[in-house]
């Protein structure tokens, strides 16, 4: 379930809420009772850390190969001799 901050503009109470994402937003301050408590806007509470697809695939530059020029005839796919659709 995510975590929702909210914020009451009259006393300024603030406060993290477990709430499932179905479910209607706050609307009155579990503080002063005023309505007008609002959901905030906030970063995600994670971070990506360590080695992964990123550090592996792309970091350093492009190193991905390049297309063949090669001029000689393409040899028939697998599936030449039917069971496919592919021509």
């Amino acid at each position: 379930m995510p975590i929702y901050e909210y914020r009451c503009p009259s006393c300024g109470f603030q406060k993290e809420h477990l709430q499932r994402m179905s479910d209607e937003p706050l609307s009155s301050c579990p503080s002063c009772g005023a309505t007008g408590y609002a959901k905030l806007l906030s970063a995600a509470g994670f971070q990506l850390k360590g080695t992964g697809w990123y550090a592996t695939d792309f970091k350093g530059g492009s190193t991905a190969s390049s297309p063949s020029t090669d001029s000689s005839p393409s040899s028939a796919p697998a599936c030449a001799g039917g069971g496919c659709a592919c021509h």
